[in-house]
């Protein structure tokens, strides 16, 4: 626990640092694109934080592979590479779009090609699905099946991507939990070592988040963009998959650990590591239903994502991103004190994550639907000085 602590802590630090730096450069060479019609932000900023993340990223590994406790990680290196080689694909291919603005076939060719490479090249697959036993699936299966959802989980992150802090700290409360959910994973499963390529990607994701929020926070100086939420997006999915597919059969298996009797037990395993996602999944699945009904290419922008409705329903910018904090910690915090419950004795048990979950999600339900303010009409670009957009 200390050295995922150190590294989350190293990795912050060193995301604060190039995010300065980015920002700083972006600022001197003018590297942002023009505002436009859906952008909540009026005055142009940098929109290339994702490489100060990806350096992040970079900082992160260099230094887990200087650890000794982190060999089991780095023993097998196309794991490892892969990931890294992903990500660079991916920043690249996202700085060029925050830049210039590539068609969206491109965007989503890079974001499939990215994915084989873990896929393919790394071997992180979902081998089986835990539907309270392994429920194994074809090689062909497996791989169309970790493709789709990395490039699906990709998309999800980047589509929310809209306010002030919005990504970054719901990303960072989601892996928060996930860091603790793969830790007792890989504790119920009475592994060797908890050192796990899971539980290290959640922690190099914390310490991103970290590092970049101070700049990106309301009022924000800088943007991660399309590398950013991409990158961000490319490693929780990872991560989930990786302890999706590597859960033990016999464990799974075992009504003590997993608590099979109990009321979604068997799905608990599989579900949490959708639930941290759950909010990006729900808006791009909106967005696809809704564009595709319309006749749209389900990439094409609008301004209708979950982010927009909470202006319009009158709430601040700020207030907007805290209720997407408050929600993305009651549903996933909920889902890990049950599994909690179904794994070990604890005042409550499973039906006291049940409660937590209930309770929290009215009092998020409140606040959601009562702003701080009234709500106004969206003004059009074409009829205001001031226009409504998103970064």
């Amino acid at each position: 626990m200390k050295l995922y602590i150190l590294v989350a802590i190293v990795t912050a630090v060193a995301t604060l640092g190039f995010t300065a730096a980015v920002w700083r450069f972006g600022l001197r060479f003018k590297l942002y694109p023009a505002i436009r019609e859906r952008d909540v932000h009026t005055t142009p900023k940098p929109r290339i934080g994702g490489v100060a993340m990806y350096l992040g990223v970079l900082a992160a590994f260099a230094l887990s592979s200087q650890i000794q406790y982190f060999d089991v990680i780095w023993s097998d290196p196309a794991a490892v590479w892969s990931i890294l080689g992903a990500a660079t694909l991916i920043v690249i291919v996202g700085v060029a779009d925050d830049l210039w603005d590539l068609d969206w076939m491109i965007k989503l060719g890079a974001q499939f090609v990215a994915a084989g490479i873990i896929v393919g090249l790394g071997g992180i697959q979902i081998f089986a699905i835990p539907f309270g036993g392994q429920i194994v699936v074809s090689s062909w299966v497996s791989f169309a099946l970790s493709v789709f959802a990395i490039v699906i989980v990709m998309n999800a992150v980047n589509f929310v991507d809209g306010l002030d802090g919005l990504v970054a700290g719901v990303a960072l409360i989601a892996n928060l939990v996930f860091f603790v959910y793969t830790y007792l994973v890989a504790r119920d499963q009475g592994v060797a070592s908890y050192a796990n390529l899971a539980t290290l990607l959640a922690v190099v994701i914390i310490g991103i988040c970290i590092g970049f929020l101070p700049l990106n926070w309301n009022p924000s100086k800088l943007f991660m963009g399309d590398s950013g939420a991409l990158l961000i997006g490319l490693l929780m999915a990872t991560s989930a998959i990786y302890v999706t597919g590597t859960l033990d059969p016999h464990v799974l298996g075992d009504n003590d650990v997993f608590g099979r009797s109990q009321l979604l037990g068997a799905f608990l395993p599989i579900l949490l590591p959708v639930v941290v996602v759950l909010l990006p999944l729900l808006d791009f699945g909106m967005a696809i239903v809704r564009r595709m009904g319309k006749g749209q290419s389900p990439f094409s922008p609008d301004r209708k994502h979950l982010h927009h409705r909470m202006l319009d329903m009158g709430h601040s910018d700020r207030a907007a991103v805290l209720v997407f904090y408050s929600w993305t910690a009651i549903v996933s915090i909920g889902v890990l004190l049950m599994y909690i419950g179904t794994t070990q004795a604890w005042p409550g048990g499973y039906w006291g994550g049940v409660t937590y979950l209930l309770l929290g999600a009215i009092a998020c339900v409140a606040v959601t639907l009562l702003p701080s303010k009234p709500a106004t009409p969206v003004i059009s670009r074409a009829a205001a000085d001031a226009p409504a957009s998103s970064n």
